[in-house]
């Protein structure tokens, strides 16, 4: 996804009251949760929660957002503190018990600059399950949204969808952009003098969004998103539900004269891969242009190495080219190896780069006019031509988008397949 915004956090905020997943409705684990909070600047302040687990004697922790659970099982220690590595993506959560129901910690991202990491403090509570609260119903709908209004230059458009959370008193939602959406983002809607009010925010491993409106009394929200520490940006919103976003598969294309893909580069064992090779040769190849540290990349991911399992007996490759981070192989070559092995991918990973500027990007692959996100995907038929690309990825939180994307996936495929 285009991210115009630095991010430097890794946790989510979920508000002064504790965020439950879907699972906990039942409060089928325990009553207790971690409520930690950490401050973004001097008027906005993250809060997660996370949940101590034990498996093989073996600590654990569960974050949870929204409709999504992460698990989070790579323990590191030091001498004097207990860390969690997060899955997937290069940052590292590290504690200190200050007593049994209090902690104070850091969270590092080993991809920033700030390399000292982030002061958070944490403390168990009690939590209770609540009735519904119908209010948020202002809220619920699809809306057109309009980022950086004021600023015509730096304005782009979105989808918001927002919906009962269907357990405590939340809300649920996600903002869908050209280049891909914010993932889960879970929030409340409240009163406050006289104003109502809606709070909203995601924890994703990478990146660390709270979006903030009010509804204004023509029934429209103007509000604000934070991204970390220092992005912002003004928002607005109306209703309406014919409004879209332009066909994702319209937004890249190749340069006149190109109708074919040309790349080699190395693979996680160095050896060089290209998609010449009779790997590929007469099949119908899958190029998935993406980034280990990219959570939009993570869920396509997720969704790839699946397809792929039920697609290979049929013809289907599927190659990604990894644009890193790091400015280092072996270390870029680390990062998706764990990626990888996550989401038990057994298709093929290549390092294209070990940086995610798009116009360096863009000359490594240069049939290519231009490249705005990360994912980008290119599907070539058997006879090695490119039939469609796709911007972007709308993933499992836009719901009925994420299904209308799976279904046209699996008919494109299957006609090329068939060819």
């Amino acid at each position: 996804m285009k991210r115009r915004l630095f991010i430097g956090f890794f946790f989510f905020c979920l508000f002064p009251l504790a965020l439950l997943s879907q699972s906990d409705c039942a409060l089928t684990k325990t009553n207790r949760l971690w409520f930690a909070q950490m401050p973004l600047n001097d008027s906005v302040c993250l809060d997660f929660n996370f949940r101590m687990l034990s498996k093989d004697q073996k600590p654990q922790l569960e974050i949870y957002n929204a409709e999504e659970t992460f698990l989070v099982d790579e323990l590191t220690m030091a001498s004097d503190s207990i860390g969690f590595k997060m899955p997937v993506f290069d940052s590292e959560l590290r504690f200190k018990w200050i007593n049994k129901d209090s902690i104070s910690g850091v969270w590092i991202n080993h991809g920033s600059k700030n390399k000292s990491g982030l002061k958070f403090a944490a403390r168990q509570i009690e939590v209770f399950p609540k009735k519904r609260n119908l209010l948020i119903s202002p809220f619920v709908g699809k809306w057109k949204v309009d980022f950086n209004p004021e600023n015509k230059s730096d304005s782009y458009k979105s989808i918001g969808l927002f919906k009962e959370s269907g357990c405590l008193d939340r809300i649920y939602g996600t903002f869908l952009t050209e280049t891909g959406d914010y993932r889960y983002l879970s929030g409340r809607m409240y009163e406050k003098n006289k104003d109502t009010l809606m709070e909203l925010s995601s924890f994703d491993g990478s990146h660390a969004y709270v979006f903030k409106a009010k509804l204004k009394v023509d029934k429209t929200l103007e509000g604000d998103f934070y991204s970390g520490a220092h992005g912002h940006e003004r928002w607005a919103a109306e209703r309406n539900n014919q409004f879209e976003l332009r066909n994702a598969d319209s937004l890249t294309y190749l340069k006149p004269g190109y109708d074919k893909l040309d790349f080699s580069f190395p693979g996680l064992d160095g050896k060089v891969v290209s998609v010449s090779d009779d790997k590929y040769r007469g099949k119908v190849v899958i190029v998935q242009i993406m980034g280990s540290w990219c959570p939009n990349c993570m869920d396509e991911t997720r969704f790839l190495s699946g397809f792929y399992e039920r697609n290979v007996s049929k013809g289907l490759e599927i190659v990604a080219l990894a644009y890193e981070r790091t400015g280092d192989m072996n270390k870029a070559v680390a990062n998706v190896e764990r990626l990888k092995k996550r989401f038990a991918c057994s298709y093929d990973f290549l390092i294209a780069a070990t940086s995610s500027d798009k116009s360096e990007a863009v000359k490594t692959l240069p049939a290519l006019k231009q490249l705005i996100s990360f994912p980008t995907t290119i599907y070539i038929d058997r006879k090695g031509k490119v039939r469609k690309i796709s911007t972007g990825f709308s993933g499992p939180a836009t719901g009925t988008y994420f299904d209308k994307y799976v279904k046209e996936t699996n008919e494109f495929v299957d006609m090329l397949l068939k060819e």
